[in-house]
C-alpha cells in the first residue's frame, strides 16, 4: 500500500531565476525505508520539506503530493508525518527532557494519563530514563539529536522524514542514531524517508535509494541496482559506500555495499604487496606555529574542566585534524585557539607569543582566523553577495561556483550551501592559521573533494590549517597528522595511515575492510590501488 505519492511537484523560491526541483515523481509504500542522497543544494531539503505543511518553504509550488490517498494539506493531525531536522538547536523548544517528550502530546491535547504512559514507554524504548530530568542544555550533540528523534516518534507518526540528522554527530553516536532508526523501521514497520550525505551506512539497510542531481530524480531502484548504474558518474560515486567505491574502481559486476562484502571482494586479490607507511619527520629546529601547553578550561567555576592539561604543537603548513566524541572537547580547543575563550591554566602560543600579548585585534590581522561550528553566526547580511561584497571576497577567484546564490539570503540555502559561503568570507581575511569547525558538515562528496584541493593548495602557499571533524574520511584524504581526543586531552597522535590502521571505530570503512589483508589501507583508493597492483589470486581469474 502507498503512504505517499508525489506527482510532478517542481518549486521554485521567491525571486529565483530557476525551479530547484522540477517534475519530481515518486511513490512511497508503507513500511519502506527510503534515502535520497544528491549534490549540495540539488533540492532534497526542499523536497522533505514540502512533504510536510508545516514546514513547507514560501515560493511557487505545482504538482501534487498525496498522503494516505489524500492531499497532504488535508493531514488530520500535524503528527501524522514525523520531521527530524539537521540541527537538534533547531528544532527543541524547551528546557527539559521530559518536558520535550510530553511538549507535542500536549499540544494534541491528550490527558495526562496518556501522556505519562506515552513519555515512560518511550523514554524506555530509546534508553533515556536516566536523562529523563535532566536540563537539554547539559546534553551532548548527539543526546539532544536522540531526544529529537524522540520526541517525535511519541506522537506516533506513519512516516518519518529525517533531514540529514547525522551531521553534526560523531562517528560512533552516527552509527547508533541510523541503528535506532533502522530499529523502528524494522519493529514497527515505520515508513523512513531519509536524506543523507554520510551514506556509508545508510544504504546497505535502506530498500530503495533515490539520487536526486539539479532538482530532478535521475536514479532510483534497489541500492545495488542504482549504484551499478553510476560507476561512471564520479562526482555521484564518490559518495557511495567504500565498498561500492572499491567495487567500481575494480569495475567489478557485483557491487559490493558492506564492509563484509568488501572483505570478500578483496580477498579474491592477492596481498603480496603491501602499502607503504607514511611518517612525518620533524626538524629538531622547526617551531611549532600554534601550541597548547598544559591548558585547563571550564565553563563555569561549579563545572568539570572540559580541557584537561591539554597540550600540542602544530607546525607550520600542516593540516592537523583532530577527531573524538560530543563533548569531548574539539570544538573549546578551536575556541581557546581563536582567543573567544580564556583558559585558567596553562598557555598557548600562536606564532612562539602568547595569546594574551596580541594587542588591538593583532591577532586576527591575518594571523588567526575561525569558521565556526554555528556558521549562522558569520552571516551579517541579507543576500549571499552582499556577505561577499562585505568581506572583500573575489568571486571569481573561488575554488566553488556561489554564483546561483548570490540574490539569496544565506540562511535561505542549503547547511552546504552556507558551509561554501562562510569558508568565503573566513579565507578573504588571509589568516596564516585557518581554525575550521566541521567545515565539511552538510557538504556532499565531491564537495568536499574540492575542499581538500582548496586546503592542499592553501597549505601549499604557507598556511595552516587545524580542523576539528567528525569525518573520519575526510580526515584519511586530507591530514597530515590525526588526533583522538578523549575527556579533554589528545590520547593518540599520527598519521592517517597509522591512526586509522590502529582505531577499530574512529576509522574508515576501507580500513576496516582490508584489516589483516592489506595493512596502512585507510581509503577506498588506497585498496583498489593495492588490489590492482596485486592482481587477482589464480582461481578466481
Amino acid at each position: 500500500m502507498e503512504i505517499l505519492d508525489v506527482k510532478n511537484l517542481s518549486f521554485t523560491y521567491p525571486k529565483a531565476s530557476f525551479p530547484v526541483l522540477s517534475n519530481i515523481s515518486l511513490s512511497v509504500k508503507e513500511g519502506e525505508f527510503v534515502a535520497i542522497c544528491g549534490a549540495t543544494g540539488s533540492g532534497k531539503s526542499t523536497l522533505l520539506r514540502l512533504l510536510k505543511p508545516e514546514l513547507s518553504p514560501l515560493g511557487d509550488v505545482s504538482g501534487n503530493v498525496s498522503f494516505c490517498g489524500k492531499p497532504v494539506s488535508e493531514c488530520s493531525s500535524a503528527s501524522d508525518i514525523g520531521f527530524v531536522m539537521q540541527d537538534p538547536e533547531h528544532q527543541i523548544v524547551t528546557d527539559k527532557v521530559w518536558h520535550e517528550l510530553s511538549f507535542g502530546l500536549e499540544n494534541m491535547g491528550l490527558p495526562q494519563s496518556s501522556i505519562a504512559r506515552r513519555t515512560a514507554e518511550m523514554a524506555c524504548y530509546f534508553g533515556i530514563e536516566d536523562k529523563f530530568d535532566k536540563n537539554i542544555s547539559e546534553l551532548s550533540g548527539g543526546q539532544k539529536q536522540l531526544i529529537n528523534l524522540a520526541s517525535v516518534m511519541v506522537t506516533e507518526p506513519n512516516l518519518l522524514i529525517l533531514d540529514e540528522p547525522t551531521a553534526q554527530l560523531d562517528p560512533i553516536t552516527a552509527s547508533d542514531f541510523i541503528n535506532t532508526v533502522k530499529k523502528l523501521n524494522r519493529e514497527l514497520s515505520l515508513t523512513v524517508i531519509i536524506a543523507e550525505h554520510r551514506l556509508e551506512e545508510i544504504i546497505p539497510v535502506c530498500d530503495r535509494l533515490i539520487i536526486i542531481d539539479g532538482g530532478r530524480i535521475i536514479e532510483s531502484g534497489a541500492p545495488k541496482d542504482v549504484i551499478s548504474q553510476i560507476y561512471d558518474k564520479q562526482e555521484i560515486m564518490c559518495a557511495m559506500p567504500a565498498a561500492a567505491r572499491i567495487s567500481a574502481l575494480l569495475g567489478e559486476k557485483n557491487c559490493a555495499l558492506t564492509v563484509r562484502e568488501g572483505r570478500e571482494l578483496i580477498r579474491s586479490y592477492k596481498n603480496d604487496k603491501k602499502a607503504e607507511q607514511t611518517t612525518i619527520s620533524r626538524k629538531t629546529e622547526e617551531k611549532a606555529v600554534l601550541e597548547f601547553k598544559d591548558v585547563y578550561f571550564r565553563y563555569e567555576r561549579s563545572l568539570p574542566d572540559v580541557l584537561r592539561g591539554l597540550s600540542f604543537k602544530v607546525y607550520e603548513s600542516e593540516i592537523f585534524c583532530i577527531l573524538g566524541g560530543n563533548g569531548s572537547g574539539k570544538t573549546t580547543t578551536l575556541g581557546i585557539a581563536s582567543g573567544i575563550m580564556k583558559q585558567y591554566a596553562g598557555s598557548v602560543l600562536i606564532f612562539g607569543k602568547k595569546i594574551k600579548d596580541y594587542k588591538n585585534q593583532s591577532l586576527y590581522n591575518e594571523c588567526i582566523a575561525l569558521l565556526p561550528q554555528d556558521i549562522q553566526t558569520v552571516f551579517l547580511r541579507n543576500t549571499v553577495l552582499e556577505e561577499l561584497y562585505n568581506a572583500d571576497v573575489d568571486i571569481s577567484s573561488l575554488p566553488f561556483d556561489l554564483s546561483p546564490h548570490l540574490d539569496k539570503h544565506p540562511y535561505d540555502l542549503s547547511g552546504g550551501e552556507q558551509q561554501l559561503v562562510a569558508l568565503a568570507k573566513v579565507l578573504a581575511l588571509k589568516p596564516k592559521i585557518l581554525l575550521l569547525d566541521e567545515p565539511t558538515k552538510g557538504l556532499d562528496a565531491a564537495s568536499k573533494l574540492r575542499i581538500m584541493s582548496l586546503m592542499r593548495d592553501l597549505t601549499a602557499s604557507g598556511m595552516t590549517i587545524v580542523t576539528v571533524t567528525h569525518d573520519v574520511e575526510f580526515a584519511a584524504g586530507i591530514a597530515d597528522r590525526c588526533a583522538l581526543f578523549f575527556r579533554g586531552e589528545i590520547v593518540s597522535d599520527a598519521p592517517p595511515q597509522e591512526f586509522f590502521s590502529a582505531n577499530s571505530f574512529y576509522t574508515t570503512a576501507a580500513s576496516r575492510i582490508t584489516r589483516g589483508h592489506f595493512e596502512n589501507a585507510v581509503t577506498a583508493e588506497s585498496v583498489a590501488e593495492l588490489c590492482k597492483l596485486n592482481g587477482k589470486r589464480s582461481s578466481d581469474v
